[in-house]
C-alpha cells in the first residue's frame, strides 16, 4: 500500500498542473474581446473628424460655378442652396449638338440628382459620359468653393456688429461677394460675366466668357476692358455699347444684368 501512495500523488499532481494550464489557456481569449473594444473605443475620435470636411458653411442662394471646358464643350453648374443645403442643381451650359445632345439629355438630370443627394461635388460619373461628368464635377466644385467664401464672410459680420462702430465699417467690407452672370448667347459666341460687389458697389468686373477666334479675338481684346472699366464706373448694367462691338456689348450687359440680380440688384 505505501508505494501505490507515491503513484498517487504523482497522479494529483499532474491532474492540477493541466488544471492549471487549462485555466491559463481559457483566460487569454477573454482577454482579446478587452481588446478589441479597446480598438473599438479607439475608433470613434477618427470617427467625429468625419464630418468635419462637410462642415463648411454653404451660403443661401444662388450661385454659378465657373465654365469648365471639355472636348465636347463647355459644362457650367448653378447651384440653389436653402438652409446650408443644396435644394437645387442644375446645367447652364453642356455639350450640344450630334450625339452631344443626347449624352446631355441622358447624363446631366442624374448629376443634378447626385449633386443635391450627395451635398458636395463627391459623386459618380454617368456611364457614357466620361468628359461631360469630369465638367459638372468641376464646375459643381467651383461653385460650392463661391458658396462658402458667401458664408464666410457673414460669420465674421456678425461677430463685427457686435464690436461698435468701426466693427459696424468693418462688416461693409466683410460683405463683399463674388458672382458670376448667366453666359448670354450672341452671334459670335457665348458673353459671361463675373464681379465683385462690396459696400453695395461693383468693385471689380470682368469677362470669363467671349467671342474668340479670327477677327472676334481683336474686337474681344479692345471691346472687353472697356465695358469691364464701364461697369465698375456705373456699378450698374447701364452701359453704353462699345463702337465695332456691338454683339459683345449686348451680351456683355445681359450677363452683366444677370450677375447683378444675384447679387442683390
Amino acid at each position: 500500500m505505501r508505494k501505490s501512495h507515491p503513484v498517487r500523488r504523482a497522479v494529483l499532481a499532474t491532474a492540477a498542473t493541466v488544471s492549471g494550464i487549462v485555466l491559463l489557456l481559457s483566460l487569454k481569449p477573454a482577454s482579446d474581446p478587452g481588446a478589441a473594444e479597446a480598438a473599438g473605443g479607439a475608433a470613434p475620435p477618427a470617427a467625429a473628424q468625419s464630418p468635419q470636411g462637410g462642415s463648411q458653411p454653404i451660403g443661401d442662394g444662388t450661385v454659378t460655378g465657373d465654365a469648365s471646358s471639355t472636348e465636347y464643350g463647355a459644362v457650367q453648374v448653378r447651384l440653389t442652396v436653402s438652409g446650408g443645403k443644396i435644394t437645387k442643381a442644375e446645367a447652364v451650359q453642356a455639350p450640344k449638338g450630334g450625339q452631344s445632345d443626347q449624352i446631355t439629355s441622358n447624363s446631366v438630370p442624374k448629376l443634378n440628382q447626385a449633386a443635391v443627394a450627395a451635398q458636395g461635388a463627391e459623386i459618380d460619373a454617368v456611364s457614357g459620359a466620361t468628359y461631360t461628368s469630369a465638367g459638372y464635377k468641376k464646375s459643381l466644385q467651383s461653385a460650392l468653393d463661391k458658396a462658402r467664401a458667401a458664408a464666410g464672410p457673414s460669420d465674421s459680420s456678425s461677430g463685427a456688429d457686435g464690436g461698435g462702430g468701426e466693427g459696424g465699417e468693418d462688416s461693409g467690407e466683410a460683405q463683399a461677394q463674388t458672382v458670376t452672370g448667366d453666359p448670354a448667347q450672341t452671334q459670335y459666341g457665348p458673353v459671361q460675366v463675373r464681379i465683385t460687389v462690396s459696400g453695395g458697389k461693383i468693385t471689380k468686373a470682368e469677362a470669363v466668357q467671349a467671342p474668340k477666334g479670327g477677327q472676334s479675338d481683336q474686337v474681344t481684346s479692345s471691346s472687353v476692358p472697356k465695358l469691364n472699366q464701364a461697369a465698375v464706373a456705373a456699378s450698374s448694367a447701364e452701359i453704353d455699347a462699345v463702337s465695332g462691338a456691338t454683339y459683345t456689348s449686348a451680351g456683355y450687359k445681359q450677363s452683366l444684368q444677370s450677375a447683378l440680380d444675384k447679387a442683390g440688384g
